[in-house]
């Protein structure tokens, strides 16, 4: 990962988001700068000003909760095809999960490579997954909860995705699938040419 960039907004109160590069390009993890005092703790999840800074994507259109039952659910991988393509920033708000981003765009140096990062409600983090990439995620710890945050609004025709367990990707997933969706399952080897992205 690289080193973080921190950019407070004019006026900042000391309280911004900690955004750090991962290998792959537009893959971003989200820091917290927390503050905390005798009440308990308080912390920016998100600001427009900071993600434009950071050449992030700023706009937020809707965000959504998953709530998940099992240690091992797996869920995606997911994305939407152009002209309703979308960032997602993700966040585990309740227990602890591991977070795939996997980068589907043809001409990108990282084609057909991923980036794996545990996101839980105690270390706060929040990961940043451009246009182009597929995201999905396996639950750590029974009843965790993600809160997703998109750029685009959800159209279920343009809704597409990837097999986790594909060999043309080779992540290594941290435990077992003990809960799968049969669409989630049930995706097509993935060939180069499904890419809607040049």
């Amino acid at each position: 990962m690289g080193r973080a960039i921190r950019r407070p907004h004019s006026g900042s109160t000391g309280l911004f988001v900690i955004v750090s590069k991962t290998e792959v390009p537009g893959v971003h993890v989200l820091d917290v700068d927390q503050h905390e005092d005798a009440r308990g703790t308080f912390a920016r999840i998100w600001c427009a000003r900071e993600a434009t800074a950071n050449g992030l994507e700023p706009r937020i259109a809707q965000a959504s909760l998953s709530c998940n039952r099992e240690r091992g659910t797996l869920r995606g991988l997911h994305y939407q095809r152009p002209p309703h393509a979308e960032v997602k920033v993700v966040r585990c708000v309740r227990g602890a999960v591991f977070d795939v981003a996997l980068d589907l765009r043809k001409n990108s140096p990282t084609f057909r490579r991923w980036v794996g990062v545990e996101l839980s409600a105690d270390n706060g983090r929040a990961l940043y997954i451009p246009e182009g990439c597929a995201h999905g995620f396996m639950t750590l710890e029974r009843d965790s909860e993600i809160l997703y945050q998109m750029s685009s609004f959800y159209e279920p025709d343009a809704g597409a995705g990837v097999r986790w367990d594909d060999s043309a990707f080779g992540i290594t997933w941290p435990l077992p699938v003990s809960v799968i969706g049969p669409r989630d399952a049930g995706w097509s080897d993935f060939r180069d040419e499904d890419s809607p992205w040049n």
